[in-house]
């Protein structure tokens, strides 16, 4: 089954569909991501990469929300998720069932995207921060690594739900092969 974005914006997904929808070994954390048209986006990218969860965590706006609708495009009934009060209870849910947790930052210990199949496990959780804050001091030092891209322009950061494309879409080549 397959929904374009006028069937997705006024569908009502039951429990049989959404059990047939393929879910891949890819968890989206959000980490007190403000903007919510970059919120929508990552819906509408968790169910593009079939991914098995979303968790939002923090102080950010979360469904139902109009404005994280506009840009889901309905997406957001589709893809499961889970609000946390903090990213590090996220973290921590996740370190328990044995998920690999990546955040996507720059900083020293950043490795390149390109790098990322050499260090890659699965299941695998993709960390996305704050739009001018970044990812949180405290997950970047739980994470298992932390992944950046060359920056050639001026602009020195790339776009959250870009960021996390990029980064889940390398997980995908991984996973298939």
């Amino acid at each position: 089954m397959k929904l374009n974005s006028k069937q997705l914006r006024k569908s009502k997904p039951n429990p049989k569909n959404l059990k047939r929808v393929e879910r891949n070994p890819i968890y989206f954390v959000l980490d007190q991501v403000l903007d919510t048209y970059n919120i929508g986006s990552m819906f509408r990218l968790a169910d593009a990469v079939g991914a098995k969860a979303m968790y939002l965590c923090g102080d950010m706006e979360y469904p139902p929300s109009s404005r994280i609708h506009k840009a889901a495009v309905g997406t957001e009934a589709w893809v499961p998720w889970k609000k946390f009060d903090s990213v590090q209870d996220a973290i921590e849910k996740l370190k328990k069932e044995g998920v690999q947790i990546i955040s996507v930052e720059q900083n020293k210990g950043s490795v390149p995207y390109t790098k990322l199949s050499s260090k890659l496990k699965f299941p695998c959780a993709i960390i996305v921060g704050h739009e001018t804050r970044g990812v949180s001091k405290e997950a970047l030092e739980v994470s298992d690594f932390t992944v950046e891209f060359p920056m050639y322009g001026i602009n020195k950061s790339f776009n959250v739900w870009g960021s996390a494309a990029i980064v889940a879409y390398k997980i995908l080549e991984n996973l298939k092969k």
